[in-house]
């Protein structure tokens, strides 16, 4: 295959690469429509019974959620004459919005569950005509803009869900603009500081930039058949970006350095494939296996990354496969036009890297104790870790659909906008039973009030409303409470308190799957590529200690709220998103193995040309962790760029990710590796000869 196409390329470079690049623009170009059709929810697990309690509300009960919430506020009190009369003209003008259904409030039902506890501040609430997304969230910027203001004297404050989707999409998207703004020109400086050259410096941006255009247009086309998730965005940019400047250091230091032995261009070109090519696309596959893990997750906002992760992957594997060699072909020595350092053309068998090598390789057992001590204390802070969902408090505090949200937690008595919503499908045969598990459901704690039974047909449906935010675990706890309290009744508890509960449990569920699909194929992809039983394992469990180091100190800072001046202002609210989380993991994963293939290629090919196994593992180290070191950097930078969005997740994930990666390029590759490879000896490369003859040749 890297013979066929090194042919292809060699003989037909600007025929391809202009090939690729007009079908990259035409992508491009029609999948940027796929801005306005992204999805700022996907946290639910569709097939739950919250779920399904939902489908009855809406079928059976004809019931809605209101998807604004405007909260009136008045010195005067609620019930004042004047103030009533004044909101009353507020819900009659809010009726007649043509994206308006139905509009309630305090005044036209006299409800007192939406009055505030001082009596000063009462609910609106607006059900919209359209479920569609792109329409709740333009509908959310709406009524923000036009009534989040004063209204004849009134102070109103605009909420709910609709109002939440603008204000996080908006901000994801301004973010996003900013931290492309910031992070390309910064990388391109690093390039040119790392690769000492003008032209060399640009081919990266050229994988990164082509791989995030095609995916634009596969996230477009997934828009028709399922909902994408907002956050698909900065995983695109990051991974488009970070993974572009990986394979193409890669690829473009193998050429460099086979134009320095005096390779022509034709025989540049055809080992760059042959050897750095064959590392890239294996390590893609790796990367492509392990993110496609998060598409066995029920939640969309899962299935989103593992579309947008896979999809950025395969385009930047391609990038650096087909363009990037046909322009090498093209340039030739020209490559390395705009030279500002003549340093980096020069190849070394015995630089720094391969004497850090060999001191580590002199005392493996007190480098390994060292670096197990230090793994260790940042492992430490996990005890105290403890996890959730995204809320309105992920904006920042000062935004008003945040601020908005945190007056209604604390004034009003619950979450009478989130009820938990119990439905009892065949309520006509039970109903003794049911009214029994009412009269008990006030006794649990956080349960503030239950409604009378409503039933229609042979279903009946019946709220409570609880008293802490939905998506907690204190509310999860609630939910299974009310569950064992229902014992053998007929029953599906809905609500946004129960839709979390289902949807970490979903999560908690899938988790065995994703790790034993991650396993094995990076078990499996490891021995092809190395022809070894024991490296695929150490590569593992190294791993799994890198990304327990990473969420020992995510915990110490987004829930311990120390050393917040690294990742700037956030709301602690003691807990870390699941979702992120895992997104982290699964993609700091993912990366860490990008790394590992890179430097077990090089070890790998050194051994296979006769090196012995410390000469392998130092000339090893020496050729390829100055690109992994540099890789690991500028990927860094990309997504640690991040920390500056106002959006707690993308700014714990920008973090997470950048922190595990330069922990593994530098603690893990640099020290652990070749410490462990000392240990191992020949040991390293041993396997049955029953598998010896499944391993990919390096030579």
């Amino acid at each position: 295959m890297f013979q066929t196409l090194s042919r292809l390329i060699i003989t037909r470079s600007k025929v391809m690469l202009t090939g690729y690049l007009v079908a990259i623009v035409i992508a491009g170009g029609i999948g940027a429509q796929v801005f306005a059709k992204f999805d700022s929810g996907g946290y639910s697990d569709p097939n739950s019974d919250s779920a399904k309690a939902w489908e009855y509300l809406e079928e059976t009960f004809k019931v809605k959620d209101p998807t604004v919430v405007l909260i009136v506020k008045s010195k005067e009190g609620v019930d004042d004459p004047s103030v009533r009369e004044r909101a009353l003209r507020l819900e009659a003008e809010l009726r007649a919005e043509k994206s308006a259904e139905t509009v309630v409030s305090y005044w036209s039902t006299n409800a007192p569950s939406l009055r505030s506890s001082d009596g000063k501040s009462a609910f609106i609430f607006i059900y919209l005509r359209s479920s569609d997304f792109s329409k709740i969230d333009s509908a959310g910027g709406y009524y923000q803009s036009k009534y989040d203001r004063d209204y004849e004297g009134l102070d109103i404050d605009a909420s709910g869900t609709a109002v939440f989707a603008n204000a996080i999409n908006g901000k994801i998207q301004d973010d996003l603009k900013l931290a492309e703004a910031i992070s390309i020109p910064i990388t391109f400086i690093l390039l040119l500081l790392i690769f000492g050259a003008m032209v060399a410096s640009a081919m990266p941006l050229m994988v990164g930039v082509t791989a995030i255009l095609g995916t634009f247009f596969a996230l477009f086309l997934l828009t028709f058949f399922t909902d994408v998730s907002i956050f698909a965005l900065n995983l695109t940019t990051g991974l488009g970006l970070g993974l572009g400047i990986d394979y193409a250091l890669l690829m473009v230091n193998r050429f460099r350095e086979e134009l320095w032995k005096g390779s022509s261009k034709e025989e540049a070109v055809a080992t760059t494939i042959k050897t750095a090519g064959k590392t890239v696309f294996y390590s893609g596959i790796t990367v492509i296996l392990t993110l496609a893990s998060m598409t066995f997750f029920p939640q969309n906002f899962f299935k989103s990354m593992g579309y947008s992760g896979v999809a950025v992957v395969a385009l930047a594997v391609a990038g650096a496969l087909i363009p990037l060699p046909a322009i090498m072909m093209i340039l030739g020595a020209r490559i390395n036009k705009g030279l500002i350092r003549k340093s980096s053309l020069v190849v070394k068998d015995d630089g720094g890297w391969a004497k850090l090598a060999r001191f580590v390789m002199r005392k493996p057992i007190s480098v390994v104790i060292a670096t197990t001590i230090g793994l260790g204390i940042l492992i430490a802070p996990i005890a105290d870790i403890k996890f959730s969902l995204v809320d309105s408090r992920v904006l920042p505090a000062s935004d008003p659909a945040a601020a908005s949200a945190a007056f209604i937690a604390d004034n009003f008595p619950g979450q009478e906008s989130n009820p938990i919503e119990i439905i009892f499908p065949t309520a006509s045969d039970e109903l003794e039973s049911i009214e029994r598990f009412r009269s008990q459901l006030p006794q649990l704690e956080g349960i503030v009030r239950v409604d009378q039974l409503t039933q229609v047909g042979e279903a009946a449906r019946l709220v409570a409303i609880h008293s802490m935010p939905p998506r907690t675990p204190e509310a999860e706890k609630l939910i299974a409470d009310i569950r064992e309290l229902l014992g053998g009744i007929d029953a599906l508890v809905g609500g946004v308190a129960a839709d979390y509960a289902d949807t970490q449990g979903a999560t908690a569920r899938t988790l065995p799957y994703v790790l034993i699909w991650i396993l094995t194929t990076v078990l499996i992809l490891l021995f092809l590529f190395t022809g070894s039983i024991l490296l695929p394992i150490k590569a593992i469990l190294l791993n799994f200690a890198s990304l327990a180091a990473t969420m020992g100190v995510l915990t110490y800072i987004f829930i311990n709220g120390h050393l917040t001046f690294l990742v700037g202002d956030f709301t602690v609210t003691g807990t870390l998103d699941t979702s992120t989380v895992i997104l982290i993991a699964i993609v700091a994963f993912g990366l860490s193995m990008d790394y590992e293939v890179f430097l077990l290629s090089r070890i790998k090919e050194e051994y296979e040309n006769g090196r012995n196994n410390e000469d392998a593992v130092a000339f090893g180290l020496q050729r390829s962790a100055r690109i992994i070191t540099a890789a690991a950097l500028l990927l860094a930078t990309v997504f640690g760029i991040f920390v500056i969005s106002g959006v707690t997740s993308i700014k714990m994930m920008g973090f997470g990710v950048a922190f595990a990666i330069l922990l593994d390029a530098t603690v893990i590759r640099g020290l652990l590796v070749p410490a462990l490879m000392r240990l191992f000896g020949e040991w390293n490369w041993w396997a049955p000869k029953s598998l010896r003859r499944f391993r990919i040749d390096h030579a």
